[in-house]
């Protein structure tokens, strides 16, 4: 097979972690008999530096012509002043407007050997392996905004077709994993919630049977994520709810750092980038994550390349290098020393293997 591959390593740890990424995957490639291109681009606050845009359109163009999108970070304080007229964020809703992913896959399971890294009990997230479907391109983010010096506005909006569309992938989801489907909104106060609830239900009993759904609002999901986070299988939600559980259940696996995604949309084309910020703070420093962003090349393999063997061999690599110790600042034990970001990239390279 051979592959394009549209790199925008962003800001802050992004080029760090994107760059074990893409060792890894030239390493998948080459180990399975692929030709993969990688084509660097420039996006989010570096683009604003250098093109004065987040998403210049030789970015855009690079990405519309590739069959995949690796994303590192955007954004970082030199960018963010209440007052700024350009954000990187603004280029990633651009860009997942454009390459029309509207379904983000949020997988999170907890390592056997990590289960010390979390600050919840061992009995109550051992054997989690939950899978969040946040809607991508609608809700209150791509809302209408306004703001004055004293009033300011986001209008939150979703139609039944959005609606109808993510739950479908969902669905199709659980129905290949254990056939249960969680439901998370706010209907009880919020209108666009209870069309989402209706739509859910309607969508689930007409096209759906076999799977089992449960409405929750996203309050008590939130509650319920840290009591009961093992009954979960495939959870959906829209576009800010799902920003926000997303970040609370990275803490079930020990770590933002430890979490990938990816965003996809009708075709196989997809983006694919760990759920961690920019991290301006550690930037440069060596010590940021990487196993994020090269869990996320494994959902590029398997998702836009169709190519299961070799995601499940990458997936593999990770887990056994965790195994085996290979644990960043963030995730290591007091007195032990950690691995460097260029150290936990060696270790999965060393541990990766063509299946027999």
């Amino acid at each position: 097979m051979r592959a394009r591959i549209a790199v925008l390593a962003g800001d802050g740890i992004g080029p760090e972690v994107t760059g074990e990424a893409t060792r890894c995957l030239t390493a998948v490639a080459r180990l399975f008999g692929h030709e993969v291109e990688l084509n660097p681009l420039p996006f989010g606050g570096a683009a604003i530096d250098s093109d004065g845009n987040p998403l210049p359109p030789a970015t855009l163009d690079g990405c519309l012509e590739s069959d995949a999108v690796l994303l590192g970070a955007i954004g970082g304080p030199r960018w963010s002043a209440p007052d700024a007229p350009l954000r990187p964020e603004a280029g990633l809703l651009r860009l997942r407007r454009a390459l029309g992913t509207f379904a983000n896959l949020r997988p999170v399971r907890v390592h056997p050997s990590l289960t010390d890294a979390s600050t919840l009990k061992s009995e109550v997230i051992t054997g989690v392996d939950l899978l969040f479907v946040r809607e991508l391109t609608g809700g209150i983010y791509f809302g209408e905004k306004y703001r004055d010096a004293v009033r300011a506005s986001d209008v939150c909006t979703y139609s039944a077709a959005e609606i109808e569309r993510i739950v479908r992938v969902a669905a199709e989801l659980a129905r290949s994993r254990r056939g249960r489907l969680t439901s998370i909104d706010k209907s009880n106060v919020l209108e666009t919630s209870r069309l989402w609830r209706e739509v859910a239900q309607r969508v689930i009993e007409r096209e759906f049977p076999a799977v089992r759904l449960e409405h929750l609002l996203v309050d008590a999901a939130a509650m319920h994520l840290i009591h009961r986070p093992r009954e979960f299988d495939v959870l959906v939600t829209e576009n800010m709810f799902g920003d926000i559980l997303t970040d609370e259940a990275s803490m079930l696996a020990g770590s933002l750092g430890l979490l990938p995604s990816a965003s996809l949309g009708e075709g196989r084309r997809g983006i694919y980038e760990p759920i961690h910020g920019s991290a301006p703070d550690i930037a440069g420093r060596g010590i940021a994550n990487p196993y994020g962003a090269i869990l996320s090349v494994a959902l590029l393999l398997r998702h836009s390349l169709g190519l299961v063997a070799e995601a499940a061999a990458l997936e593999q690599a990770v887990a056994d290098a965790l195994a085996a110790g290979a644990r960043t600042a963030d995730l290591v034990r007091r007195g032990e020393r950690a691995c460097s970001t260029r150290e936990a990239g060696d270790a999965v390279l060393s541990r990766l293997r063509r299946p027999a």
